[in-house]
């Protein structure tokens, strides 16, 4: 299967963020606009703040669970507990193929109904759908303290085309 082709003009909002509790409260706001079928692909540099966002989604989602790390056990469901949609929560950084090494833990099948986080996924799961939301969180490199991380988020697909991306960065 061919990868969708990307819109022309697909939707971005840029953000600087300079704490761990603002990339969380940032996964909070998204939350408000992610619903049932989305993918969510995080990718940055190890420490960069991926499942501290994915905790903040978690939360803004109203899940059951603690989110952490799925490193080694590749993904977590976490169920809602309201009416929303669940969190699947998959770790690709230990996976080396494409999309079919991760057949086995069925995202297609999950996806129509949850909300789908995937760290590390470039390569591995755009073949899912072409609506998706690409995350990418840029930190500072080698021995630092520094907390700044600049994130671009950009929405492809008509499903993002109006979603209100823009509205993260107000």
């Amino acid at each position: 299967m061919e990868a969708p082709a990307a819109p022309r003009n697909p939707a971005e909002t840029r953000l600087t963020i300079t704490s761990p509790e603002q990339m969380r409260e940032l996964g909070r706001r998204l939350a408000k606009l992610l619903r049932a079928g989305d993918l969510v692909m995080l990718s940055g540099e190890l420490g960069a703040g991926k499942t501290t966002l994915t905790r903040g989604l978690g939360e803004g989602l109203g899940v059951r669970g603690a989110v952490t790390s799925p490193t080694f056990v590749i993904a977590r469901v976490h169920p809602s507990l309201g009416d929303g949609p669940p969190l699947v929560h998959v770790d690709a950084y230990r996976l080396g193929g494409g999309l079919d090494e991760m057949e086995d833990l069925d995202l297609d099948v999950n996806l129509p109904d949850s909300v789908i986080v995937v760290e590390w996924g470039e390569g591995k799961v755009e073949e899912l759908t072409e609506d998706r939301l690409q995350v990418v969180i840029h930190r500072a490199v080698g021995d630092t303290t520094d907390e700044v991380r600049h994130v671009a988020l950009t929405g492809l697909g008509e499903r993002w085309a109006d979603a209100g991306l823009e509205t993260l960065a107000a």
